[in-house]
């Protein structure tokens, strides 16, 4: 069994980082042979922290369906619910990151700010 939502995400994430890590993802474009459809292909494709929260919101859509349809005696089903786990705490990782980038963004406008303040240009 894959994990598919997080070789997706980690696809996306090597998209928008712009990693070079052919290996790695090699690695997950085989874990996804035959899987990439639907959020899972959108999430593996996204360019932006933006697309992979929205898509990754939609991958845990389905997984939750999945493991409500899954027959809990099943020798999967414990793993399914793991796989959840994992996919949600991956979820909580991309908005830390997302909003650390945004404090990142919003720190350099206060540092554009007190630089014209300190040092005013006149036009």
């Amino acid at each position: 069994m894959t994990c598919h939502e997080i070789e997706a995400l980690r696809l996306g994430l090597m998209n928008v980082l712009g990693t070079e890590d052919r290996s790695a993802r090699e690695h997950a474009e085989t874990e996804l042979e035959g899987h990439l459809d639907g959020p899972i292909e959108a999430l593996a494709e996204a360019d932006s922290l933006a697309e992979i929260e929205r898509h990754l919101d939609a991958a845990l859509v389905d997984l939750e369906a999945e493991i409500a349809d899954a027959d809990e005696t099943a020798p999967e089903y414990d793993y399914l619910r793991g796989r959840l786990v994992a996919v949600r705490d991956a979820e909580r990782a991309v908005h830390r990151l997302t909003a650390q980038g945004e404090d990142v963004l919003a720190g350099l406008g206060e540092t554009h700010d007190l630089l014209h303040e300190a040092f005013p240009v006149d036009e």
